[in-house]
């Protein structure tokens, strides 16, 4: 049972403050400070979708061909996305280098989209008369790349058994490193309603066009596989692009739930997508290979994420029913890596991988050696591996200031945009000490916002205060108002101050926004519910003064869903467009309530200014 939600109040009636008594009792302690990471958990993982009862093939077929048509329209292919989905392939092959004695490497590049180039190598055998089989090799979170040791191990691997294989490189990574190509940019793009992860899948789906279209390719043998970020790449493109018959992504993903308790396992923006809960689970995912070969590596002691421990048996649970329903129970296996069992795809992975490619792709054929053949005398310095790229590749800064040129462009509801709730408070009175009363405030049973209450004699009206720094740094405000004659409410929502999460924060935001929800719209429905308390609680006017640019977007946002509450609504440091988000090049680690998905493609600040001023008498 979800904790209930409590608004903790402290009451300080006919007193005169200095500024240190301010400082103080605004940084009065009032929750615990692992409440707001509990509440956060339980919320999320409430709502992740557990996988779907179907009691046939045909059953199961039909859901799953709806969770994945729906998984590209609701979450990939919005907005302009849905544009760039349609593009023909662009691709632009380069020089030739040798390989080794059996191959050679081809530097091609090609556009995931518009004007963003990937660089990618192209193992191919020296000697090509029949149809092979084709591998997509993705890498993680490793600046060396495409370059990596491991990956060309496995590339050249490939390679010398007769199999054609694309080495791309990782949005972020190797070549692709830089500021502007940081994960957590890519929801400038969220924010004008453009989905961030697009460009990283339609990164993947284009290079299996490119494979495909290899006049050597078997289209009914085509394997992808990575390590890590390189995995979760793996099993994303794998579940959702059927052209893939042998996936197998190496300690690459959990299923959300999971992650909700295991703070390794949650993943950066391009793995926790804006509305993916909403539609599926990793588990979803997994069980979308039925049909398929899908081998599942782990490793034992992990000292990165995905430990097999935690990760992988509840994946199997969750989807090993749904390949007995077709009879292919042998569709889904796992490989568990225990030396040296750290973050690796070491040989005793990589020969996993060969071994399912001999089954499934050779058929058992006694030549086909699923043992390494050595190859690190083979393995080449980075700089030989550079694809030349344009000097101005987009990136995802670049793509989002293209993008934010034309907005707002469509008419919706703020309500909806920002996925925002109708919070109810209901006071419980603690203790009284030395004159101070503690409250706690009951939201809707979900969350816990933190309040001091400071007033001197009658007040005329009740301020709500606060800031993305925390209700302590608001003390110099504070004191004004009181001097004004004003009661002040020193509140920290969401994501502030009192009410930060004490561990993998921004990760937690993300997940918010994964399974639908969003920050903004809690910090705003939090703020309203709080206006509607005080009115009735002190039955004076409720006014509100957000101070910072965050807070000062979260006010406009909860004065527009408490507009028949708030009497007077006043921002400082505000931005004054949301453009200036992306102009600023602001990433969603630093502030996760500016990236609202849409926002910017309906509303601006002027928009909201407009919409949140009190009626008139």
């Amino acid at each position: 049972m979800l904790r209930l939600a409590t608004l903790a109040v402290i009451s300080v009636a006919n007193a005169t403050f200095a500024s240190p008594d301010i400082e103080k009792l605004l940084a009065h302690s009032i929750i615990d400070s692992n409440l707001p990471l509990q509440e956060v958990q339980a919320f999320t993982e409430s709502r992740v979708p557990l996988m779907p009862v179907a009691s046939s093939s045909a059953e199961w077929t039909a859901i799953a061909d709806r969770l994945r048509k729906d998984t590209l329209d609701k979450v990939l292919y919005r907005a302009e996305a849905a544009k760039w989905r349609k593009l023909k392939t662009k691709v632009v092959w380069l020089e030739t280098i040798e390989g080794g004695p059996e191959y050679r490497i081809r530097k091609l590049r090609y556009e995931a989209v518009p004007g963003m180039w990937i660089p990618a190598l192209l193992y191919e055998p020296s000697v090509l008369t029949e149809k092979v089989p084709v591998a997509l090799h993705v890498n993680g979170h490793d600046p060396t790349g495409k370059a990596v040791g491991y990956k060309q191990i496995r590339c050249i691997n490939l390679a010398k058994r007769g199999m054609l294989v694309l080495n791309t490189e990782w949005i972020g990574m190797g070549q692709l490193r830089g500021t502007n190509y940081y994960h957590y940019r890519m929801n400038q793009l969220d924010l004008c309603g453009t989905a961030g992860i697009a460009p990283f899948y339609l990164a993947m789906k284009r290079a299996l066009d490119i494979l495909l279209d290899h006049k050597n390719a078997d289209p009914e043998r085509v394997a992808v596989s990575g390590l890590s970020g390189g995995g979760w790449q793996t099993i994303f493109i794998s579940s959702l692009d059927t052209r893939v018959k042998l996936s197998n992504p190496v300690v690459g993903y959990s299923s959300f739930r999971t992650r909700a308790r295991i703070f390794s396992d949650l993943g950066d923006s391009e793995q926790t997508p804006c509305d993916l809960a909403t539609v599926v689970d990793y588990t979803h995912l997994t069980a979308m290979m039925a049909l398929r070969a899908l081998l599942l590596t782990f490793n034992y002691t992990d000292n990165c994420c995905f430990a097999s421990p935690h990760a992988l048996q509840p994946l199997l649970d969750a989807a090993t029913p749904i390949y007995d329903l077709f009879g292919k129970k042998k569709n889904i296996r796992a490989h568990v890596n225990y030396m040296p069992g750290d973050h690796n795809f070491g040989s005793d992975n990589r020969e996993a991988y060969y071994r399912v490619i001999g089954e499934r792709f050779y058929d058992r054929a006694p030549s086909f050696i699923p043992m390494e053949m050595p190859s690190e005398a083979e393995v080449k310095d980075s700089k030989d591996l550079d694809v030349e790229l344009p000097p101005d590749n987009a990136t995802f800064n670049s793509i989002a200031l293209e993008l934010a040129k034309n907005l707002p462009r469509r008419k919706a509801k703020l309500r909806d945009v920002i996925r925002a709730t109708n919070y109810y408070a209901n006071a419980e009175r603690v203790e009284t000490v030395e004159g101070t009363t503690y409250w706690k405030l009951h939201l809707n049973g979900t969350w816990t916002v933190p309040c001091v209450e400071l007033k001197c004699g009658e007040p005329s009206s009740t301020v709500i205060l606060f800031s993305e720094n925390g209700r302590r740094s608001l003390a110099a405000e504070t004191e004004s108002l009181l001097k004004g004659g004003k009661r002040v409410l020193g509140i920290d929502p969401f994501y502030y101050g009192e009410s930060k999460i004490s561990s993998h924060d921004v990760l937690f935001a993300l997940l918010v926004a994964a399974v639908g929800e969003r920050p903004l719209g809690i910090q705003a429905s939090q703020v309203a519910a709080v206006a509607r308390w005080a009115k009735s609680e002190f039955s004076t006017p409720v006014e509100v003064l957000a101070v910072g640019p965050c807070s000062s977007l979260v006010a406009l946002c909860a004065g527009v869903l408490g507009r028949e509450t708030i009497s007077r609504l006043e921002t400082r440091d505000s931005f004054n467009s949301l453009k200036e988000v992306v102009a600023q090049n602001i990433s969603v680690d630093k502030a996760p309530e500016l990236f609202c998905f849409g926002l910017l493609e309906s509303f601006d600040i002027a928009d909201l200014r407009r919409l949140s001023a009190p009626p008139r008498p």
